[in-house]
């Protein structure tokens, strides 16, 4: 199917890379520095590039892996961009590969790697209580001391408002194991999942059991961003970005991991609506136009949040638009997570996400979407700044 976009495309994904994936703890041979830079060394080997031809690096929510120290680390000869967008957490996913964007097509960069490693194991682990978070005098004196307790609360009151079931939240683990079981990189690969496990489990925060937690894990992941002009002449096929944004909409501030204190009528929500609207509005589609998502699943809810937010179904319709297995490979209409998501895959703060939407439209997923074309990606939702993408085979 042909597509026609608003704006001709200017920037594209000419190379992927990651790291093994493993659960919390268990890369101790390496630190997260090097982790980080094996990811970079590979995306850039896929492209067939090398670190001479890079000028930009970009990340997002206080990425630790420093870019100048990286340049060196490297050996770029040159740094032009170096680029992070602030807090938010994984909501700056996609925020990151936005600023590189705009960096290549002001003639600031060239070439521009975009990435995140985390080996919490090793030392600072996201989340954890009496880590310097802002605000935090605000709900640590209520139990809300790590981010399933935060999201809980928002997931609870969209329980509350919207006929959204357990049954409902089940759907989206599910989906996201049976992909993993189909991805060999992924943590939980080897391991299934059924529906009796899922309501097995224990509770974290109610309404989260265990299995609608994302995952804890050690690993890197990087993608490649270049003019399409360059793009052409590599070696990897390359993706089209359609469109890229980043943002928060009024009153959110810190959102659901400080203040709790965003405008009712946005509280149950992913603070997402208005960075969808620009991403479909840059790349002239629209939400029944896209083939594959790749939606930051941090927490079972917060995916059907998102469904919402963007528009593939209304308010409160969430619930039977995943019961009646559109998510689900190969036969729903809109497959997401193919690789088996934060849920299943590995929790690189949604870099992954960006990976596997790379592998769709390349044709390369270990479950391909025949014919895809478009893909979607979100970063972290209920925080702020969130971000999102839309990617396209040329």
């Amino acid at each position: 199917m042909t597509r026609v976009t608003r704006n001709p495309v200017q920037c594209c994904v000419v190379g992927i890379g990651q790291s093994e994936y493993t659960r919390w703890g268990g890369i101790q041979d390496r630190s997260q520095f090097q982790v980080t830079a094996e990811a970079i060394l590979a995306a850039l080997a896929d492209a067939g590039l090398s670190p001479a031809d890079v000028d930009g690096l970009a990340s997002f929510s206080n990425d630790a892996n420093e870019p100048n120290l990286m340049q060196v680390a490297l050996g770029i000869p040159e740094l032009r961009l170096a680029a992070m967008v602030w807090g938010g957490a994984g909501g700056g996913t996609c925020g990151g590969i936005s600023m590189a964007c705009s960096a290549i097509q002001t003639g600031q960069a060239d070439v521009v790697v975009a990435y995140r490693g985390l080996c919490q194991g090793q030392g600072r682990r996201f989340g954890r209580h009496g880590q310097g978070r802002v605000n935090g005098n605000f709900v640590d004196p209520f139990g809300a001391l790590a981010p399933p307790q935060m999201l809980a609360m928002i997931v609870q009151r969209f329980m509350h408002l919207y006929p959204i079931t357990h049954e409902h939240l089940a759907e989206v683990a599910l989906n996201a194991r049976a992909n993993a079981n189909r991805n060999p990189n992924a943590v939980m690969h080897a391991r299934r999942l059924t529906r009796e496990d899922y309501f097995a489990a224990r509770w974290i925060a109610e309404p989260l059991r265990l299995y609608d937690c994302c995952l804890e894990t050690d690993g890197a992941a990087a993608v490649v961003i270049t003019s399409l002009e360059r793009a052409r002449d590599l070696r990897a096929p390359p993706v089209a970005i359609l469109s890229s944004a980043h943002g928060s909409g009024p009153g959110w501030g810190g959102g659901a991991l400080t203040s709790h204190n965003m405008p009712d009528e946005d509280y149950a929500s992913t603070n997402g609506r208005r960075v969808a609207r620009q991403v479909f509005g840059q790349a002239g589609l629209t939400p029944g136009d896209i083939d594959v998502a790749q939606i930051y699943d941090h927490f079972s809810g917060m995916v059907l949040m998102t469904l919402e937010d963007y528009g593939f179904c209304g308010k409160g319709e969430s619930g039977d638009f995943v019961a009646s297995g559109k998510l689900r490979w190969p036969d729903g209409g809109m497959p997401i997570n193919t690789a088996g998501g934060q849920l299943s895959e590995a929790y690189v703060h949604g870099m992954n996400l960006v990976v596997e939407g790379v592998r769709q439209m390349r044709g390369s997923s270990t479950s391909q979407v025949p014919g895809a074309a478009t893909c979607l990606v979100t970063g972290g939702s209920g925080v702020a700044p969130t971000s999102a993408m839309i990617l396209g085979r040329l």
